[in-house]
């Protein structure tokens, strides 16, 4: 599986950072992507689990899976998804959030030399406007700042963020990061 011409890039940042942004430009260039939020989201549909407006029953479900399947359950599903794009003829991926630290050293370790790491960041501020500002599950200030400890204390999410390969600083326009995500990708010839 280790291929020379593979390349996948990985897009990882706190909610509200602009990461999905990031990854919906990528596919716009033809890019597919493995979402990682989907492997909860599918596993939650086939288990008959009803996803919440307020995100309860997605954190709860995302704290059970991997207390019971493993630290690593997502990124094992991202894995094989990855797997039978390379089969498909792919090259070039894009994955949509590595949301902890396992998660972070299983994708590493499985595709190591593969693997470039974009982490997107902003001010807190900024970040709760936009997430309080979103159509879809927005969060008060309260929820979001719950949410980010959680997801820092439970998911070890600063882990993929702090060990990034390069860093975007998004608190301009979409037209700054789109340049500042072309810039990454002829660097590492993506």
């Amino acid at each position: 599986m280790k291929e020379k011409d593979i390349k996948i890039i990985a897009i990882v940042g706190m909610s509200g950072s602009g990461k999905s942004v990031a990854v919906d430009y990528l596919a716009k260039q033809g890019i597919p992507k493995v979402h990682f939020g989907n492997m909860i989201y599918q596993e939650m549909a086939k288990r008959g689990i009803e996803r919440t407006s307020d995100g309860k029953s997605e954190k709860a479900f995302r704290e059970m899976i991997r207390e019971t399947e493993g630290q690593d359950w997502v990124a094992r599903q991202a894995i094989a998804e990855i797997k039978d794009l390379i089969a498909a003829g792919q090259r070039r991926i894009v994955l949509d959030g590595i949301y902890s630290w396992t998660e972070y050293k299983t994708i590493k370790h499985e595709f190591p030399g593969e693997l470039t790491v974009v982490a997107i960041l902003t001010t807190k501020s900024l970040r709760y406007r936009r997430v309080a500002k979103r159509p879809d599950r927005p969060f008060d200030a309260n929820a979001i700042r719950e949410r980010d400890y959680g997801e820092i204390e439970k998911m070890e999410k600063g882990g993929p963020i702090a060990m990034a390969d390069f860093f975007i600083l998004n608190d301009g326009s979409m037209t700054e990061l789109e340049n500042n995500l072309r810039d990454i990708l002829k660097q590492i010839n993506f």
